[in-house]
């Protein structure tokens, strides 16, 4: 237990860097990006050389980076995120309305990746050169090479438009109806989701492939356990290691892919409340969903590491 709390802490203190890093990109894309937060500002209006002069000079934007980017940061730990120029509200509020929405989505998403990689990785291992694996390899190739935004274009199509199971878009709080709420966020979590789940299908049969062919399975087998007890409490727990570390990654495109997703389905997420911040030139906005994403990303793969360190017990006994 104390070699995994000190691997514990020393990941931890990696993340001080890494998020200051991350906050340092964003901000120097930001700033030399042609998008003027003073231009932006008075956007629709005709203001002077001066009113410009004065926003920017109250706003710090004369200032030297080093300056600006110690003030950016120090606003950050603070909850600060600026001022929308087109709301006039706290960016900081609209995240946080947009991001339970983008969590729902990814994590649902997450969760109906995993589901469907186990249960068709186990599947094409345990039967493996024959007919279901053959099915599970054409089914795991065709979701790798098919985009999500192309899955929610059928789906919509196919599923909602022709047979009328689910809406085409829109968003209902759970709160209100946890069915209506189902049915509204099913058809964006299958489109983010099964991309993922076709890669993490082939990763999974290879780990669980090479786990069956351990002497220590035969050796269980031979012994008279069942092969369901034998892949179910042994088998499983081995070989799924290694995918949990690609899993963490895939957290990320789950996280990007509701860009888009939530584009095309009208969800009041994050993802479409950066699009509408890109279209509309409202820089403090981007980089406040850029950085919360970001940081969201890093913490996921915190979690995963540490799941990661429970479940192997090589790390468990290392220093």
């Amino acid at each position: 237990m104390t070699a995994i709390l000190r691997i514990l802490l020393r990941r931890i203190a990696l993340l001080v860097p890494l998020l200051l890093g991350i906050v340092l990109f964003v901000f120097l894309v930001m700033r030399f990006s042609d998008v003027d937060p003073a231009s932006a500002f008075f956007q629709g209006a005709n203001p002077t050389p001066e009113q410009l002069h004065r926003f920017r000079e109250e706003n710090g934007l004369l200032d030297p980076l080093p300056v600006r980017y110690v003030d950016f940061v120090g606003d950050l730990l603070h909850g600060d995120m600026g001022i929308s120029v087109l709301t006039r509200s706290e960016v900081v509020d609209q995240v946080t309305t947009a991001l339970p929405l983008t969590m729902q989505l990814t994590f649902l998403g997450l969760g109906i990746a995993v589901v469907v990689s186990l249960l068709l990785g186990v599947t094409a291992a345990i039967y493996r050169d024959r007919l279901p694996d053959q099915i599970v390899r054409v089914v795991s190739l065709t979701g790798v090479a098919a985009p999500g935004f192309w899955l929610a274009l059928l789906m919509i199509q196919y599923l909602a438009v022709d047979l009328g199971w689910f809406p085409t878009g829109g968003y209902i709080n759970p709160n209100d109806s946890f069915t209506g709420w189902l049915r509204t966020m099913t058809l964006p979590a299958l489109a983010l989701s099964l991309p993922v789940a076709a890669q993490m299908t082939r990763i999974i049969r290879t780990a669980v492939v090479e786990e069956l062919d351990k002497d220590y399975v035969r050796t269980a087998v031979g012994s008279g356990l069942p092969p369901v007890v034998v892949v179910g409490r042994n088998v499983l727990r081995n070989a799924l290691i290694n995918p949990l570390t690609v899993l963490g990654l895939r957290v990320g495109y789950l996280l990007g892919g509701a860009v888009v997703i939530e584009t095309i389905f009208s969800l009041p997420g994050m993802g479409k409340l950066m699009i509408d911040a890109v279209k509309n030139g409202d820089p403090a906005v981007v980089q406040g969903v850029v950085i919360t994403t970001a940081v969201g990303f890093v913490v996921v793969n915190l979690v995963i590491d540490i799941l990661y360190l429970l479940v192997n017990p090589r790390l468990r006994g290392t220093s």
